[in-house]
Order: C-alpha cells, then structure tokens, then sequence
C-alpha cells in the first residue's frame, strides 16, 4: 500500500499482519479523496475510525490536514499506525486504540468537533451501530463532511444528508453532511 498524493505521494505504509483487518485499497482511497473533492483534507481536523493501517487518515495528512486523529481496537493495528506515522514523520496525529463508540461518546462529552471524518468499520456491520450511527452527527463539525466506506451491497444510512454514494468494487463509498 502507498500513499496516494499529497507531500507523502508514493510512500509506502504498513499494513497490520493477519486478517482482522481491511486495509483500504488504493483505487478506492483515490475515489474516496476524488468524491469529497480537491482540498477536502486541506487544514482539517480529521476522526479516523476503525483506522485499521491509518491508510485512510494517512491520506488525509498527505493532503495537508491539520490533524488526525485515529482510533483502532485492535493492539497490533495500532502499533503499525505508529509505525506509520513516524515512517511518514507526522507528528500531528493522536492515536486512540480503543472501540469506536467509546471515543465517539468521550468526543460529543467533550464537544469535540471534527471537519471530516472517515469511517470504515468491517463490512456488513455498519448498519449493527446504532449507537455509534447516534453519535457521528454530534462529533461533525457543521461545515464538516463525513465518508463511510460499506460492503458495496450495503447502503448506509444516517440522520445526516447524503451527498453522494458510489460504489468501487466490492466497496461502496458514501459521503455525508450536516442539512
């Protein structure tokens, strides 16, 4: 996997070993940064959740975002975003391994706000989150734009408005907003 455009354009990234997770391939991040538009990342607070590699908010970085913040569950994933982040030599990102809907309940606690926001949980379980689903339009800023990448087969919904949903293979990219 490398990194798509931006100041760290080319760089190859890590990739957590085993199969518990999807990092998302580079042709879909490519159309992911495509449909949420030039500049999308420029100056951004960024929440990447279920990080996986980073792959995602790595991009967004890339892309000039003014931070990132992941959160992953799984140990070993969080120690390639590390690794990542220091291959890359990012220093404004945070790093959160813990479950989703645990730092989406401390973020609205804390009326954190974020400009985008990227959400790739495992396929087939998106529409499982209701409580989490709850929560994403409390953490968007409102201006802010939030993308979740689904089994192509499944349509997210959430009480935002949708701007756009394509699908990529086996992926379906759909990007959110405040009304």
């Amino acid at each position: 996997m490398r990194i798509i455009a931006g100041s760290r354009k080319g760089a190859r990234i890590f990739t957590p070993k085993g199969l518990d997770t999807r990092p998302t391939a580079d042709r879909v991040r490519e159309a992911a940064f495509n449909l949420l538009g030039p500049g999308a990342a420029e100056d951004a607070t960024v929440l990447d959740l279920f990080a996986g590699s980073g792959a995602m908010g790595l991009e967004a970085l890339s892309r000039g975002a003014a931070h990132a913040t992941f959160v992953e569950n799984d140990r070993e994933a969080c120690r390639t975003i590390n690794r990542n982040l220091d291959k890359l030599g990012f220093d404004n990102a945070t790093v959160l391994c813990q479950d989703a809907l645990t730092a989406l309940r401390a973020d609205a606690r804390h009326v954190t706000r974020y400009d985008l926001v990227l959400v790739d949980p495992p396929y087939r379980s998106f529409s499982l989150q209701n409580t989490m689903i709850q929560h994403l339009p409390e953490i968007l800023a409102p201006d802010g734009t939030l993308l979740v990448e689904t089994a192509a087969d499944e349509e997210p919904e959430l009480p935002l408005a949708k701007l756009k949903s394509r699908r990529y293979g086996a992926a379906r990219l759909t990007i959110f907003e405040h009304a």
